[in-house]
């Protein structure tokens, strides 16, 4: 059973993280990549930008662990950030949205954490235009340009787009953390990825988790704490 997306399309409102995170139903609904990205970003933060914010499924799961942290979303669609408030309001967090494009946006403001879903797809759009045909690229680094000196840049894409985020985040990132994930078949369908802006350390490669993992996805649990647990650090 999938705890996170399999739901009736008659239900208004489905739920993540064992339902710890509330979503209405609307064109676009978060998935399972959403609560991998939230349980990948460092704890106790006090500023994250969520970059194509979407319905707000990754910063909603944010707060489930931090619910402290001041969050910033950005997005390009005003239909996905009314959504998103929506959202925010029926889980009773407070987020700041802005209509905006990563790649034109002129700002000065920095972050401990910028996370991101990109567009990492390729091909025809779909009906929601989401997650398509960006230069990913230019993505990466104008996300990075966001983050504080030595704070973190989180990403999760598919595995046959990260040495696209690898090669950019090289060039501004040390301490870098890979970790894949896999679903049926022996290669991985995603790759989540953090680096720390301005550092050196070198980078570490996990062996990788099951997609459907539930100490991640049903119980809540952060990367770190479910490595933790299976005593891999």
């Amino acid at each position: 059973m999938n705890y996170y997306i399999a739901m009736s399309q008659k239900q208004e409102i489905f739920t993540l993280m064992g339902g710890r995170v509330r979503i209405l139903r609307g064109k676009y609904n978060p998935t399972s990549d959403a609560v991998w990205l939230a349980a990948f970003v460092p704890r106790n933060k006090k500023t994250i930008l969520d970059v194509g914010i979407g319905t707000g499924g990754v910063s909603l799961c944010v707060l489930v662990n931090n619910p402290n942290t001041k969050i910033t979303g950005i997005d390009t669609s005003s239909e996905m950030l009314d959504e998103c408030s929506e959202n925010a309001k029926a889980n009773e967090y407070d987020i700041e949205l802005i209509n905006a494009d990563i790649i034109s946006w002129h700002t000065d403001r920095t972050f401990d954490v910028v996370v991101t879903n990109p567009p990492y797809f390729r091909g025809t759009p779909a009906k929601h235009n989401a997650h398509h045909n960006a230069d990913l690229t230019m993505w990466v680094c104008r996300c990075i340009a966001r983050v504080k000196p030595r704070g973190y840049f989180c990403t999760i894409v598919s595995a046959d787009r990260m040495a696209e985020v690898i090669s950019e985040m090289h060039k501004h990132c040390g301490d870098i953390t890979i970790l894949p994930l896999f679903g049926a078949k022996n290669i991985a369908e995603r790759v989540l990825i953090r680096g720390r802006v301005g550092t050196k350390g070198g980078s570490t490669l996990y062996k990788g988790l099951s997609m459907n993992f539930d100490l991640v996805l049903r119980d809540g649990l952060t990367i770190d704490d479910s490595l933790a647990t299976l005593r891999w650090i």
